[in-house]
């Protein structure tokens, strides 16, 4: 069971008073320069995520806390224990908004409510007239509403993440009663309504004073009459109660005049006094509730319990979401300021000068296509020179000398990266390998030079100093039909020409084979002699013979055809 409203603590808010002017922050010692130049404008106390608490807050804020204790009538001692927690309430504040500002908790709509709650209460038309009224007070009416906004805004957070989740029975705040019943003792109370009939600024004037008694004594007998109490006092009452029906509030024992204590403290609910001669006039009092004094029973403040014990339970609760709110939260503190509720697991940035990185080595490349210029193409080891005779014969002079220990020196040093060459179809490349007799390697003494080695293989990549010269394809084969012509190719790779037995051999296996693969039979061939006639012509003629002809005479046989080589068989 939760209560019908929230009420923040006192210890973890501070109360927004209207309009109140807020003091300057005192005046500190001068702080010495920065090695930066220039001069510090504001220190700051410490860091909560992004929002930073500097020494004006710090200063305002103790001050209006040292004010608000003087007004509770609070000795220097116990002022001076609040100044212990001050940096603490700072920073559970900047972390309360932090996370509203998480969860997207704004404030504005119930920041329009409260302002004009305000300025109902002090009898303003508009809000621009309030903000008026906090511009001639001194009072910044944008630092007014950010702190109204704050208040909200906390009180919105609480009650989301702590005041939902803290739950209890009617039988737990009956116990909690039961164990702080003399908290709740109170003294004797009346709540009393009134009639005032006045008798004008003169005591002494007996004609009036007579004529309030006489109305006085009227409205006691039309109360005996039962006449409405209330209604009697908005009608016939000259106080300044008399629109709310003579309600004059509720006191406690020794809180009134003794004359109206003695007239109303043995009166109960409902009954009225006699009418009391006072400097304004004659007063009637009545009794509307006689509160007894001692302790009272749990329903008449079972309201207040409730709210008692809740607020008993939400304190250890928002303390203990306050501390898992540092532990993940990134909170600096200026050394000689203490926060009360740092915890142990709360982290804190260590602040160092900056080293920037050294700079590795790169290692040293050289990008080019030979190391060395005295070493020939596939030479595995360089070797030494044999020098030339005309040098070791004749020195040479010194300029000579000089020149050519430089043209020497800058044999032996490495060729740089050039462009790439561009090698044609055919063409051989004429920068890419360094030519074979330039070559040269140089003695330096420290080897004994070695025998005179075998020349080397020329090499087959290089291009060869004689010329080919470019023929046409005619004249190419010209050349080859007459060197045809002349004799025989000299073609070490061209088998030899065929012999006698070869050449028989050939012109067996080209003969046919005969009939059934018999060579010693030979296929006789068909020959006719005479003019060739169809087989038409001939049926027609043996059909009909001539019947006046004379038999012909018998001719007589051809002779034989020589026979002739028969033909190849066709496919």
């Amino acid at each position: 069971m939760t209560p019908i409203f929230f009420r923040t603590p006192a210890a973890l808010l501070f109360s927004t008073a209207l309009l109140a002017s807020s003091a300057l922050a005192q005046t500190r010692p001068t702080t010495p320069q920065s090695p930066y130049g220039g001069v510090t404008v504001e220190d700051i106390v410490a860091r909560v995520n992004d929002q930073i608490i500097t020494q004006s807050d710090y200063d305002r804020a103790m001050k209006e806390m040292d004010d608000e204790a003087k007004q509770r009538g609070a000795t220097m001692q116990q002022i001076s224990e609040t100044h212990k927690d001050l940096l603490r309430d700072l920073i559970d504040r900047q972390l309360w908004l932090s996370k509203g500002k998480e969860l997207s908790i704004t404030g504005e709509t119930e920041l329009i409510k409260r302002l004009d709650e305000i300025r109902k209460q002090y009898n303003m038309e508009t809000l621009e007239d309030l903000e008026k009224a906090a511009k001639q007070q001194g009072v910044s009416f944008e630092d007014f509403k950010a702190n109204i906004r704050n208040q909200i805004i906390t009180q919105e957070v609480m009650r989301e993440q702590v005041g939902r989740r803290v739950q209890f029975t009617p039988g737990e705040a009956q116990r909690y009663f039961d164990q702080h019943k003399q908290e709740y003792a109170k003294p004797e109370s009346v709540e009393l309504s009134e009639i005032l009939v006045s008798t004008g600024a003169d005591p002494d004037d007996a004609a009036k004073i007579a004529a309030g008694k006489a109305k006085a004594d009227d409205l006691e007998a039309k109360l005996h009459a039962g006449g409405d109490f209330s209604q009697l006092a908005k009608s016939f009452s000259d106080g300044t109660t008399a629109a709310d029906g003579g309600a004059f509030g509720t006191f406690h024992q020794g809180e009134l005049a003794k004359v109206f204590e003695d007239a109303t403290f043995g009166l109960k609910a409902g009954e009225y006094t006699n009418p009391i001669r006072t400097k304004q006039g004659y007063i009637i009092f009545k009794v509307d509730q006689h509160i007894p004094g001692g302790v009272p029973a749990y329903k008449d403040v079972e309201q207040e319990v409730e709210q008692n014990y809740y607020e008993s339970r939400m304190e250890p609760a928002m303390r203990a979401y306050l501390t898992q709110m540092r532990e993940e939260a990134y909170i600096y503190t200026k050394d000689g300021f203490v926060d009360s509720g740092k915890s142990t697991k709360q982290i804190t940035p260590i602040y160092s000068v900056y080293t920037p990185p050294v700079p590795k080595k790169k290692k040293k490349v050289e990008r080019t296509r030979f190391r060395e210029t005295t070493r020939t193409f596939r030479q595995k080891s360089p070797q030494a020179a044999a020098p030339a005779p005309a040098e070791a014969a004749s020195p040479a002079p010194k300029s000579a000398a000089k020149g050519g220990a430089a043209k020497k020196n800058a044999s032996l040093k490495t060729e740089k990266p050039g462009k790439k060459e561009k090698i044609r179809f055919g063409q051989a490349p004429t920068k890419t390998l360094p030519a074979a007799a330039s070559s040269t390697t140089e003695d330096a003494g420290a080897v004994a030079a070695a025998p005179a080695a075998a020349p080397e293989p020329a090499n087959p990549l290089e291009a060869s100093s004689k010329a080919t010269e470019k023929t046409r394809f005619s004249s190419r084969a010209k050349t080859e039909r007459k060197a045809k012509v002349k004799g025989p190719s000299l073609d070490s790779d061209a088998p030899p020409p065929p012999d006698a037995a070869e050449i028989a051999d050939r012109q067996q296996q080209a003969a046919a084979l005969g009939l059934n693969g018999d060579t010693s039979v030979k296929k006789k061939t068909r020959t006719t002699s005479g003019e060739k006639t169809r087989l038409t012509d001939k049926n027609k003629k043996a059909a009909a013979p001539d019947a006046n002809a004379a038999p012909a005479a018998a001719a007589p046989p051809a002779p034989p055809a020589p026979a002739s080589q028969p033909s190849a068989p066709q496919p």
